[in-house]
C-alpha cells in the first residue's frame, strides 16, 4: 500500500527510505538540521495509511515542548481527530500513564503523588538528618544517577566506591522507604517503576506490548540505561516476556551519535552501540542532507566531529550555498568580547538599533559553555539598549520560597494534591515528623483517600498517637480556615493583609533566617516572598492610583487568583515569541537554531571544560567535542567563534589559550577569499555600530547625572 502523495512529496530519498521501513527495527541517524521531526510525523502518517489505529502508535520524546511541536505537526499532516488519539508524549508522561493504569500491580495507589525536585530535596534532608542543602543536593544527584543506571538500593550500596557514596546509598535506602510510605514517586521512578512492572508482571508486560503497533523514539542518543530498557520492554524485549518475532520488532529510533551531550545526567552513547547487537536485523538509515546551515558552517562542523571515533558513518551536506566564512574573533578580555559581540549584532542589523532592514533581535544567539559567562553579555546588551533573554536560567517561580507558598495555595484549591500537602505540612516544620507522615500515608492508601482527606477520618486515632493527631488536626484546621478566608477576601489591600498575616502565622520569615547560612541570603529570599505577595495582591484588583488619577480594576478573591496560579505562572514565563537576543548555554541550545550565532569563550579550560586539577578522560573530551559540534550546527547563515587572550579564573586573571577545537575546525583549509569591498563595507558598519554604542552610553550617563542618578 502506498502512502498518500501529500505525505511523501517533500521528502528526500533517505527520508523516504526511513518512512517506508515499517516492519522491523530501524535506526534513523538524523544529523543536525536534517529534518528528523518531518521524518517522524510522515512515518506516523504512513503507519496510519498502512492500517494502524492512531492509539497504536507511540511517539516518545524528551520534553513537553518537543512533544507539543510533534503533535502540532502531526495534526497538520493527518488531521485533528487522528492526531488527538496518537500517543505522543515524553518518557515520563508515558510512565505516569502506565502507573496510573497498572501501578496497583506493584503496590501504588492510583492517585500516587509525584514529588518535584524541591520536594525530594526536603525528604532527603530529613532522611540524612542534615539541613545542608548542598549535601542533600549531592545525595539527590547520586541517587538519580543510580536510578538512571537501573540500580536499586542494594545495587547502589554495592556500587558505592567511597565514603560519600556509601552515605548516599544509606540515605537512598531510607528515602525509598519514605516514598513507599507516602505513596509517592520521584521523576526517575516514572521510568524505573513501569520497567520493573513489565519485568515482574507478565500480564502487564503483554498488555502494554500489545497496546502499541509501532514505537518511535526521538532524540534516542539522549536515553539512559533505564529508558532504553523500557523501550526494549515495550517493543518485545522484556526478560521473561513473549518477544516479537526475531527481526520483526516494530520500532524506529531517531537520533545522532554526534549530538550525545548529556552523559553527566545519565544518558549513554552505549545505547547506540547496543542497538545493532540487541536487534541484529536493525536497518540503519543516515540523514545527511542539512536544511539549516550553509556550506562553510557545515564543513567546520564536519571537521570538528571527525576527531571523534565514529559509531556510524555520516557527513552533513547542504544545497544552501557556501554562505559567509566562519569568523574567528580574538578578544582581550570578557568585557572586550561582549563589546565585540554587541557591535557585531548592531552591524548585522544595519548599525542602528531599530533599523535592521527586516532582521530581528530574535535572529541572534550568543552561546557559551557555562551559566556564569552570561553576566558580562547581559551588562553590555543592557548598555546598548538591546533586549535579551537568558535561556536555562532559574525561573522566579522555581525559587524554593515561592514554591513553598505555592504549595499552600495549591492545597487550599485542591485538597487532594498530595505533593502540595507534603510540602505545606513540612515547610516550615511544625513538629509533624516523617514517621507520622508515613503512618498517615499508609492509612490514606488503605482508604484510597488523599492525605488531607485522611486527616479528618474518625478512625485515624487507631493508626496514630494522640500528639501526632493533634499536630495534623491543627494543620488541617488552619488550612481550612485559610481557604475560607481566601474565598472571602477580595481586593488588593485586603489580600495583602491576609497574605502577610498568613506568613506571620507560619513564622516564615524566621524560618528563612534559621535555614540560611547568612542573613544576606535570607533577606534576599524574604524580599522574593514580599514581591510574590504584591504580585498576588495586584491580581486581586481594587482601586489603583497612578499619575493623573485613580481607577477601578476588577476585584478577585485570593482563592480565585490561587485557582489560576499555574496559568498565570505559565504566562509570566512565556517568552519564546519575544524579539530578543538569546543568551544560552550550549546544552540548553540543543534542538534550537538561529540565523546568526556567536560561540563565546572558546578557550582551553572552558570548551573543552576542565577543572584546575582535573584529568580529562578520552570519553569526556569526546563529549565536549560533540558539544562544540552542537554549537556550530545551531547557526543557519553566519557563525562567529570568539576566544579570550586573558580570562578570569576565580579571582585571578590568567593567560587564555584558544580551544583546540578552533584548529580542528580547519577554517584555513575551507576559507575562500573575501571580496575586499565587502570586507571594507562590514568593517565600516562595525565601526559605526561601536561609535553609536559609545555615544548612546555617554548620552545615558549624562542623562543619569542630570537626574541625579548614580552612574
Amino acid at each position: 500500500m502506498n502512502a498518500p502523495a501529500s505525505a511523501t512529496g517533500t521528502l528526500n530519498p533517505a527520508q523516504l527510505e526511513a518512512v517506508y521501513h515499517l516492519d522491523g527495527p530501524c535506526l534513523v541517524l538524523a544529523g543536525a538540521g536534517s529534518g528528523k521531526t518531518r521524518v517522524i510525523t510522515h512515518k506516523i502518517a504512513k503507519l496510519l495509511h498502512a492500517g494502524l489505529e492512531p492509539r497504536q502508535i507511540a511517539a516518545i520524546t524528551f520534553t513537553n515542548k518537543a512533544a507539543a511541536e510533534m503533535r502540532e505537526r502531526a495534526r497538520a499532516l493527518v488531521g485533528p481527530r487522528a492526531a488527538k488519539a496518537l500517543v505522543i508524549s515524553t518518557f515520563h508522561s508515558l510512565g505516569v500513564r502506565m502507573l496510573r493504569a497498572d501501578g496497583e500491580r506493584i503496590g501504588l495507589k492510583t492517585n500516587f503523588s509525584i514529588l518535584d525536585s524541591d520536594d525530594v530535596l526536603g525528604v532527603l534532608r530529613d532522611c540524612g538528618g542534615s539541613s545542608d542543602n548542598a549535601l542533600a543536593r549531592r545525595w539527590q544527584w547520586a541517587i538519580s544517577l543510580w536510578k538512571n543506571q537501573g540500580l536499586d538500593v542494594d545495587a547502589a550500596e554495592a556500587a558505592a566506591g567511597n565514603d560519600d557514596e556509601r552515605v548516599a546509598a544509606r540515605v537512598m535506602r531510607r528515602y525509598q522507604e519514605r516514598l513507599a510510605a507516602y505513596q509517592a514517586v520521584d521523576f526517575d521512578d516514572l521510568i524505573g517503576l513501569p520497567l520493573a512492572m513489565m519485568q515482574r508482571d507478565a500480564e502487564a508486560c503483554a498488555k502494554w506490548q500489545a497496546m502499541f503497533g509501532h514505537v518511535l523514539v526521538d532524540e534516542y542518543q539522549d536515553t539512559n540505561a533505564v529508558q532504553y530498557a523500557l523501550m526494549k520492554a515495550l517493543v518485545g524485549g522484556a526478560p521473561g516476556a513473549a518477544a516479537a518475532p526475531p527481526g520483526r520488532t516494530p520500532f524506529t529510533a531517531v537520533g545522532d551519535d554526534d549530538q550525545s551531550i548529556y552523559g553527566w545526567r545519565g544518558a549513554t552513547i552505549e545505547n547506540l552501540k547496543r542497538l545493532p547487537l540487541d536487534f541484529p536485523a536493525l536497518k540503519v538509515i543516515a540523514l545527511e542532507q542539512n536544511y539549516r546551515s550553509t556550506g562553510h558552517i557545515l564543513r567546520a562542523a564536519n571537521a570538528v566531529i571527525a576527531g571523534n571515533p565514529k559509531l556510524f558513518e555520516k557527513k552533513l551536506w547542504s544545497e544552501l550555498g557556501e554562505g559567509e566564512p566562519v569568523k574567528v574573533i580574538e578578544c582581550d578580555s570578557e568585557e572586550h568580547e561582549a563589546e565585540r559581540v554587541v557591535a557585531r549584532i548592531q552591524a548585522l542589523r544595519g548599525g542602528r538599533v531599530g533599523e535592521g532592514g527586516g532582521m530581528k533581535f530574535a535572529d541572534f544567539a550568543v552561546l557559551y559553555r557555562a551559566n556564569h559567562q552570561a553576566k558580562v553579555f547581559e551588562q553590555k546588551l543592557r548598555a546598548a539598549q538591546i533586549p535579551y533573554r537568558v535561556s536555562g536560567g532559574q525561573s522566579y517561580f522555581d525559587r524554593a520560597e515561592i514554591k513553598d507558598l505555592c504549595a499552600w495555595l495549591r492545597l487550599i484549591v485542591n485538597n487532594d494534591d498530595d505533593p502540595a500537602f507534603l510540602r505545606a505540612v513540612t515547610t516550615p516544620k511544625r513538629g509533624i515528623g516523617h514517621q507520622t507522615l508515613a503512618a498517615l500515608g499508609e492509612f490514606a492508601a488503605k482508604r484510597k483517600e488523599s492525605l488531607f482527606e485522611a486527616l479528618f477520618a474518625p478512625t485515624l486515632a487507631a493508626a496514630l498517637k494522640g500528639k501526632a493527631i493533634d499536630g495534623l488536626h491543627e494543620f488541617g484546621r488552619y488550612a481550612n480556615e485559610l481557604e475560607h478566608r481566601a474565598r472571602h477576601t477580595t481586593g488588593g489591600e485586603d489580600a495583602k493583609a491576609l497574605l502577610l498575616q498568613w506568613l506571620q502565622d507560619l513564622r516564615y520569615e524566621q524560618y528563612l533566617y534559621d535555614s540560611e547560612e547568612s542573613d544576606k541570603l535570607a533577606q534576599a529570599r524574604w524580599s522574593n516572598v514580599l514581591d510574590f505577595v504584591d504580585w498576588i495582591a495586584r491580581r486581586c484588583g481594587g482601586v489603583l492610583t497612578q499619575e493623573g488619577g485613580t481607577f477601578e480594576t476588577e476585584r478577585h478573591s485570593v482563592f480565585e487568583v490561587a485557582q489560576t496560579i499555574s496559568i498565570i505562572i505559565s504566562i509570566a514565563e512565556r517568552g519564546e515569541d519575544s524579539d530578543v537576543v538569546t543568551l544560552s548555554t550550549l546544552h540548553a541550545a540543543k534542538g534550537l537554531e538561529w540565523p546568526h550565532v556567536v560561540l563565546a569563550g572558546v578557550n582551553e579550560g572552558s570548551l573543552p571544560f576542565k577543572g584546575q586539577e582535573e584529568q580529562m578522560s578520552a570519553e569526556r573530551l569526546e563529549e565536549e567535542r560533540r558539544l562544540m559540534y552542537v554549537g556550530i550546527t545551531r547557526a543557519r547563515r553566519t557563525l562567529a567563534v570568539s576566544w579570550l587572550k586573558r580570562r578570569k579564573r576565580g579571582r585571578e586573571t590568567v593567560a587564555g589559550v584558544p580551544s583546540r577545537f578552533l584548529a580542528e575546525m580547519k577554517l584555513d583549509e575551507v576559507a575562500t577569499k573575501e571580496d575586499p569591498r565587502e570586507r571594507l563595507k562590514r568593517l565600516r558598519a562595525e565601526l559605526a555600530a561601536r561609535v553609536q554604542a559609545s555615544e548612546a552610553s555617554a548620552a545615558k550617563a549624562a542623562e543619569d547625572a542630570k537626574a541625579g542618578a548614580p552612574t
